[in-house]
């Protein structure tokens, strides 16, 4: 009898176990997912211009995809040529780009979307067809059905003026004022560190000298020509300046490389910022330190973030795991230097330079 009885317990054990995977197949991957209806773009027809590339062009728009567990959706969007999304290499040169978990739209600059065409394949100047689908992923990935647009890109020009910044922070020097490089036509793109105490102050200039410059129009972010109110920065702290000249707007943005490791006071967790001296093209520090880590990353984040494949030099890599060790407690000097590229256009550099000295 109690062998009968072990057989039925084991043969129920079976039979539940088959059961709850049954159960758990049906709830992800078994289970028919589609999206609820078609996506949407803002534009079927589009001609990119290079004077607004700034600006938004495309707007791509997707319904609530609905899985059978409740948990983040993940979606991105994929671009393609006509001619590479069927056959057995369907999709496969296509440029994706992660959206987010549970968005469902995402925006393009004409300067993003121009990139994409023209990594594509598209001539400039010359209309031709992109297609769009939108990924949707949690246990598996689906797809959204195809919209096909006309996308007219643009050549980008090659630009190496500068416009220079002086104000409070450097005594008004228009010689010695930081450069704003050109990234884009009319665009230009810098960085300075406003000191505490500082005023806030500036104006933007054409050349090294007080020929033509460009002071606060309407609002602080305006651009007029030759006015005399001063732009104003927000306070204190290192900033990243663009300024547009084909739109005479201009905006700041909180923008610090630090040093983060066990060596300086925030541990891992908070970064201590340096400051940007703008005639070297540099970042600086000059702190105590204690004996540990230390490695640099941007504005306290590790989104970008270097370290050395070989603590032994001064070169540090883009997302290395390694650190310095800072051998012994006392004053330091830290520079940080990298070539400050647009990072929408070319990404962070592979490596950036940097010196470790005890005062």
């Amino acid at each position: 009898m109690k062998k009968h009885i072990n057989k039925l317990f084991v043969l129920g054990s079976l039979l539940f176990l088959a059961s709850s995977c049954e159960t758990e197949g049906q709830l992800t991957t078994l289970a028919t997912v589609t999206f609820p209806s078609s996506i949407e773009v803002s534009s079927s027809t589009i001609v990119l211009k290079e004077d607004t590339s700034e600006q938004s062009a495309l707007l791509v728009s997707w319904p609530k995809v609905t899985y059978p567990i409740a948990a983040p959706v993940s979606y991105a969007i994929q671009f393609d040529l006509p001619t590479d999304i069927t056959g057995s290499e369907a999709w496969a040169k296509s440029k994706r780009v992660d959206v987010g978990e549970d968005v469902l739209s995402k925006s393009f600059t004409g300067f993003e979307l121009n990139k994409i065409a023209t990594d594509l394949g598209l001539k400039p100047n010359v209309a031709g067809e992109l297609v769009i689908r939108v990924e949707s992923s949690m246990d598996h990935r689906i797809y959204s059905d195809p919209v096909t647009i006309k996308v007219t890109p643009y050549l980008k020009t090659v630009v190496i003026g500068e416009i220079y910044m002086p104000g409070s922070y450097q005594g008004w020097a228009v010689e010695t004022a930081a450069a704003l490089t050109e990234i884009q036509l009319g665009i230009y793109q810098g960085y300075m560190t406003l000191p505490e105490g500082a005023g806030p102050g500036f104006k933007l200039n054409k050349g090294r000298n007080w020929a033509q410059f460009y002071g606060a129009g309407d609002t602080n972010a305006d651009l007029k020509n030759m006015s005399d109110t001063d732009f104003s920065l927000p306070g204190a702290g290192s900033y990243q300046i663009k300024v547009n000249l084909n739109t005479l707007k201009w905006s700041s943005t909180p923008y610090a490389w630090g040093i983060v490791g066990t060596s300086q006071a925030g541990g891992w967790d908070n970064s201590t910022p340096m400051s940007y001296d703008h005639q070297t093209k540099t970042w600086k520090i000059t702190t105590n330190l204690t004996p540990g880590a230390l490695k640099f990353r941007l504005n306290n984040s590790w989104t970008i973030n270097y370290g050395p494949a070989d603590p032994s030099t001064n070169t540090i890599n883009l997302d290395n795991g390694g650190a310095y060790d800072i051998p012994e407690a006392g004053l330091y000097e830290v520079t940080f230097k990298i070539n400050e590229t647009d990072p929408t256009s070319t990404g962070y550099p592979k490596t950036a330079t940097c010196t470790i000295v005890k005062k």
